[in-house]
This record gives C-alpha cells, sequence and structure tokens, in this order.
C-alpha cells in the first residue's frame, strides 16, 4: 500500500511574544538635561543647627558660619547595543515574517525595555536609606508576608516615609503578582479598604491608600523583594542614545544588518532618597 504525502505550509502570521511596555516611564525626573554631556552635577544646601537666641553679647543669634552645600555627580554608565543579520534569503523565503524594522520592533518591546524597567527598579532597591534623614530609621524592610499581615507590612512602608517626610503625592508601589495576590487576601484589607480603579500609569492595577499600585513581573525585582515604593521625583533616568539603524545590503552582506545602542543610566537624588522604602523577605538579597 503507498504511503500518502501530506502537503503543510508556513503561516504569515507570527507567534510574537506578550508584551507589556515599560512599566517605569511614570516614575522618572525629567527635570535634568544630558545633552552635550555624559554627567550632570547637582547641587544641595546644607541645613542650619537650631539654637537659641541669648539676651546679651555681641552674639545673639549663634556663632555665624558659612553654610555648605554639597555635590552629586550623576555619570551615565549604561552603554549596551545589539546587532543580528537576515539575511535576504531569508526574508524572501520566510514569507515576509523576518521583515527587519518587525524584527527589531520586537527585540526593543521584549529585551531592551524590560531590562532598562529591572535596572531602574535595581538602582531604587539600591539606593533606599539605611537611616531616614529626620527618624535614623531604615527604610529597608525584610519581613515575610502572607495573607495575613501584607496589608500592616504595606501599612508600615508608608509610616517610614511619612515620618522623614517624603511627600504623600505622587507615590508608587511596584509590586511583585505574589505581593499582590496577598494584599488582596488579606482580610484586614478588604475590610478596611479597597483597590481603587484609576488608572494613569503603564501597568498599574489601581491605588491603595492613596499610593498607585503598579503591578511588575518578580524578574525585574532584586531576589525576595516584594515591593519598592517611590516618587517620580526620585529618580532622573536618562535615555541619552536611542539608536536604530537598518542597513540594506551593508558591504558583505546580501540582506539587511540591523544594529541598536542604547546609552543611558538611572539616578537616585540624594537629598530625596527620603521617599524610597523596599519591602522584602528576610532572606531577600538587597
Amino acid at each position: 500500500m503507498a504511503t500518502p504525502n501530506y502537503a503543510s505550509k508556513y503561516s504569515s502570521k507570527v507567534d510574537e511574544r506578550f508584551v507589556l511596555g515599560s512599566l517605569t516611564e511614570g516614575i522618572i525626573n525629567r527635570n535634568y538635561d544630558w545633552v552635550g554631556v555624559n554627567a550632570v552635577n547637582v547641587f544641595s544646601r546644607d541645613l542650619v543647627t537650631l539654637g537659641n537666641y541669648t539676651m546679651s553679647g555681641t552674639s545673639r543669634y549663634g556663632t555665624p558660619s558659612d553654610l555648605g552645600n554639597s555635590v552629586q555627580t550623576m555619570t551615565l554608565t549604561q552603554d549596551k547595543a545589539f546587532t543580528y543579520i537576515i539575511d535576504k534569503r531569508t526574508a524572501e523565503d520566510t514569507v515576509g515574517t523576518m521583515e527587519a524594522a518587525a524584527t527589531l520592533a520586537e527585540n526593543i518591546d521584549n529585551v531592551l525595555i524590560p531590562a532598562v524597567d529591572a535596572y531602574r527598579i535595581k538602582v531604587l532597591t539600591d539606593n533606599a536609606p539605611t537611616s531616614g534623614t529626620y527618624t535614623n530609621v531604615s527604610h529597608i524592610i525584610k519581613a515575610n508576608v502572607s495573607a495575613s499581615n501584607a496589608y500592616s507590612e504595606f501599612l508600615k512602608a508608608q509610616e517610614i516615609l511619612d515620618n522623614d517626610k517624603a511627600p504623600i503625592g505622587g507615590r508608587v508601589a511596584l509590586v511583585t503578582p505574589g505581593f499582590y495576590n496577598y494584599l488582596k487576601l488579606d482580610n484586614n484589607f478588604i475590610k478596611a479598604s479597597e483597590i481603587g480603579q484609576t488608572m494613569l500609569l503603564n501597568g498599574q492595577v489601581g491605588e491603595v491608600d492613596g499610593v498607585a499600585i503598579v503591578k511588575a513581573p518578580s524578574s525585574y525585582f532584586v531576589d525576595g523583594t516584594d515591593f519598592v515604593i517611590t516618587n517620580a521625583a526620585v529618580m532622573p533616568s536618562p535615555m541619552k542614545i536611542y539608536e536604530l539603524k537598518i542597513h540594506d545590503d551593508a558591504p558583505g552582506i546580501s540582506g539587511s544588518l540591523v544594529e541598536a545602542r542604547f546609552y543611558y543610566d538611572a539616578f537616585v537624588l540624594n537629598k530625596k532618597a527620603d521617599a524610597i522604602v523596599v519591602h522584602g523577605a528576610t532572606t531577600a538579597s538587597f
């Protein structure tokens, strides 16, 4: 008996990955300009010490001294790139699925944007104060979270920010899916509040006690992290070079040569670090 031969074909529809988009674009400070330079210096002023007024002598206000200041230098360090070739034969014989511009967009969405988001979250985590300016209390909380204490741990973080005079308005919490689930299951939270539905930021799933909640994959966080609370005033994050190139029939290549370069960084302003608090498990690696 003869064996039949069956026909097959390739679809022109590409199985593309899911795309989240940037989850940190809404929490960066855009007030600083790196045009023409790779470093920006930011001045901050010292504060005086409050003393007693004396009713006699010639130094009744105290002994005057020069008011000091400090300088923070923010130098860009992240200079990333990628490149690949799509041979003309590959492009011709894959029913249009290997078109250069489409592949470049897919790599931006799935490689660059997640890398930048994760880098920004790490910078925030690394710069959470170990001693608050006004309270000397650490802004790093390590405690294991469950469905019975997620809300109280979130309130504990809020209390630290409040006592160190971090602005109440504009707070954003970047949370892992696991912590978000615990929060939703916490009976204390369910009885006291509910997640609001005003969505202003990409990835925002609601608002808790005035804090915008943005859910991000656990892989974006330092291991063991539950959430990071910040404010958009805290972190300048310039993207100085965003270079995308598609060279058709470059020397030695029959097809498309794709090149991309990204020169960027993220910084925490010294005088605004008090608006960061990070929470993680007791085994968290921060």
